[in-house]
């Protein structure tokens, strides 16, 4: 099985955000340990994922929309059309052994919540899905304070700070899956 981590975050996060460079470094270093990296192909963190782990040397790639009038990022090695938003979910999620969600919109809640549903229902098999950021901690409380949230369904994440962090919590979880 291909060592494949889909990174999700906000198309708007510019290169001088935090998002970008996060998103940016945690790229360069899971392509520094052999990952492949798979993010939704356009800007902001996606393009900074792409970019950190191209400038390594790292395979990226893109799952587009037909849809979206947008252009792809220049870091992609690879691109994957998707000819609706669920197919590219799908896409997005079904290859990776692991994921990580940067600070983003209601795209990126989206894709966190679907995967966190996946592995709450048990559909896919256990994975890491890391959320790297300040933001996460108060996002995830108001999900249990206003929706049904469990303190094992918030057990299936891992909330961190650093990219680093995020790098060492796949690589130690990955391979699990991957086993």
């Amino acid at each position: 099985m291909e060592r494949i981590v889909t990174i999700f975050g906000g198309s708007k996060c510019g290169e001088e955000s935090e998002e970008y460079e996060q998103a940016r470094r945690l790229g360069q270093l899971l392509a520094e340990r052999g990952f492949t990296i798979c993010t939704g192909g356009y800007l902001g963190v996606m393009e900074g994922a792409s970019r950190g782990a191209h400038e390594r040397g790292g395979r990226v790639v893109g799952v587009l929309m037909n849809q979206f009038k947008t252009e792809p990022n220049r870091y992609l090695t690879e691109k994957v059309a998707s000819a609706h938003f669920y197919e590219r979910l799908q896409n997005l999620i079904t290859r990776s052994v692991g994921f990580v969600a940067v600070r983003g919109g209601a795209g990126t809640v989206t894709e966190l919540s679907l995967v966190w549903n996946k592995l709450q229902t048990k559909v896919i098999e256990p994975r890491p899905l890391v959320l790297l950021g300040r933001c996460w901690p108060r996002v995830i409380e108001a999900f249990r304070e206003n929706l049904v949230v469990s303190e094992q369904d918030v057990s299936l994440l891992d909330f961190v700070n650093t990219p680093e962090e995020a790098v060492q919590i796949i690589v130690e979880k990955a391979g699990e899956v991957m086993t």
